[in-house]
């Protein structure tokens, strides 16, 4: 999952259930779920969100959906040791990073060689 531009200050609920794949719904279920998830709102109720909501749905979304945590599991690994999940997240995130380059690469060199022998 590619990290959002700093390009905006505030992000919509449809920009961030885009990017994580997942329902706007299902968003606001875990801003009722989460302290840490809490965006601002405009005065017709427009949630925006910032770059620490979207960290904290970052963190969120790999504890639940990656690693497979209940909700209540998720909370209590967040309480008792956030730095480890951040860093976990933060290092896994990398190297799927990598991993998208390396089969990338290797589609390009596929296509090279069967050039080549052609």
């Amino acid at each position: 999952m590619k990290p959002f531009k700093q390009e905006k200050v505030f992000y919509s609920i449809k920009e961030v259930s885009d990017h994580f794949g997942v329902n706007q719904s299902l968003l606001r279920y875990w801003e009722k779920e989460f302290d840490s998830i809490c965006p601002s709102k405009t005065a017709k109720g427009t949630r925006q969100y910032s770059q620490a909501d979207i960290e904290a749905i970052r963190l969120v979304h790999y504890l639940v959906k990656e690693k497979g945590l209940t909700l209540d599991g998720a909370k209590k690994k967040l309480k008792e040791n956030k730095e480890t999940v951040v860093q976990t997240e933060k290092i896994v995130s990398y190297l799927q990073h990598i991993r998208e380059d390396l089969m990338g690469l290797k589609m390009e060199f596929d296509e090279m060689e069967k050039e080549y022998k052609a």
